[in-house]
């Protein structure tokens, strides 16, 4: 990866059974060979129902947006010759983990003995962006001070309103689902890189991973190269928004690479903060209001404007201005997660079962996901 503010977009899906809208558990290893042959950027993930994409390193938004509607185009097609279809959402409406069966490969096996029940309940998918850093810059400084700014990412992405075939009454479940898992949420402040080495070979020493990959924060050092993982987003349903959190993301990592003052006093208050803004945005999502340490709680959209007038000059220097603006788009008519709800609670009032309004959220999930729906609702 080049190293100046290149990235790359890994998106996670859902494959489901088309007809029951359940996730896959029949003709999944038949089309997974299919698709490793015509889309060599997929791959299977140790879920069996769920497909991981990866496009190449990007140099700008536009060519993601075509990459990705390829993707997203392509492989919904394939799928659904197989009487299967992709979607994109944090969480399942419909399927129960009890029920979703791990992929059998030895590397599972291994996770799967270290996290017992908590590995099979991560019936989660995310989204994930890759931007590499300048040389000189420090990874560690940027993961420290990127993320008071975390909370907002995850606001905009929220797609995980339900869970095991229930409302949550939450919009980013998929979080609280993820926080399960061993090395997760929000990293601890590291003094420097040699400060987080020391943490990584203690792990490795200990036996506790063989796998920089199982280290599952929501931001963490790319595993290779001077560059950032952000994995706190949701799988996002539409591409606009897809794109809209991986502009935000790239202009916060240059502005925060080119201006090491920001928010460089950072404290255990800040951190707790931070931990307390990520909850409001899994609860309440683009609705909600964040803590600062100064100031009263500050509603997202609020938030949102100052960090969008941030990073102008950023996004002008990268040319994602269009792309950052999209962000505003999803204040206005709102997440997937607002959608989804909608259409459970317009199909309940229709007379649907439960089970027949989550049939109807996840129809509009997969078609919205291969870009079948319309894109503004």
């Amino acid at each position: 990866m080049h190293a100046d503010f290149a990235f790359c977009i890994e998106e996670d899906v859902f494959l489901n059974d088309a007809q029951k809208r359940d996730a896959a558990r029949a003709r999944v290893r038949d089309f997974l060979a299919v698709c490793r042959r015509d889309f060599p950027a997929a791959r299977h993930d140790l879920i069996e129902p769920r497909l991981i994409w990866t496009t190449p390193p990007l140099a700008d938004l536009a060519q993601a947006r075509r990459v990705l509607a390829e993707l997203r185009g392509g492989i919904g097609a394939l799928a659904a010759t197989q009487g299967l279809a992709v979607m994109a959402a944090g969480t399942h409406p419909i399927a129960l983990w009890s029920r979703v069966r791990p992929r059998d490969t030895g590397a599972r096996d291994r996770v799967q003995r270290d996290l017992q029940m908590v590995g099979s309940r991560t019936v989660v998918c995310g989204l994930s962006i890759r931007v590499g850093l300048p040389d000189g810059v420090s990874r560690i400084d940027v993961m420290n001070r990127i993320q008071p700014f975390l909370p907002l990412l995850l606001a905009l992405s929220t797609s995980s309103p339900f869970w095991q075939a229930q409302r949550t009454g939450l919009l980013g479940y998929r979080l609280a689902a993820s926080r399960e898992l061993p090395r997760s949420g929000l990293p601890p402040y590291f003094a420097d890189e040699a400060d987080h080495a020391r943490y990584l070979d203690a792990l490795m020493r200990a036996g506790a991973i063989d796998d920089l990959g199982h280290v599952w924060w929501v931001i963490r050092p790319a595993p290779q190269g001077n560059a950032l993982d952000l994995r706190i987003a949701d799988s996002c349903t539409r591409l606009d928004d897809t794109l809209a959190i991986a502009a935000l993301t790239r202009c916060l990592v240059r502005r925060l690479a080119r201006d090491p003052a920001l928010n460089r006093d950072l404290t255990g208050a800040t951190h707790a903060i931070t931990a307390e803004n990520c909850w409001r945005a899994q609860r309440y999502g683009i609705h909600g209001s964040f803590m600062a340490e100064e100031e009263a709680a500050m509603p997202v959209k609020e938030v949102l404007a100052r960090t969008l007038a941030l990073l102008a000059e950023d996004a002008a220097a990268l040319g994602c201005t269009a792309e950052l603006d999209l962000a505003r788009w999803i204040v206005a008519r709102g997440t997937s997660a607002d959608r989804q709800l909608a259409l459970f609670t317009e199909a309940q009032g229709r007379g649907l079962t439960q089970r027949e309004a989550l049939c109807t959220v996840v129809d509009w999930l997969s078609a919205e996901t291969v870009g079948a729906a319309p894109t503004r609702h």
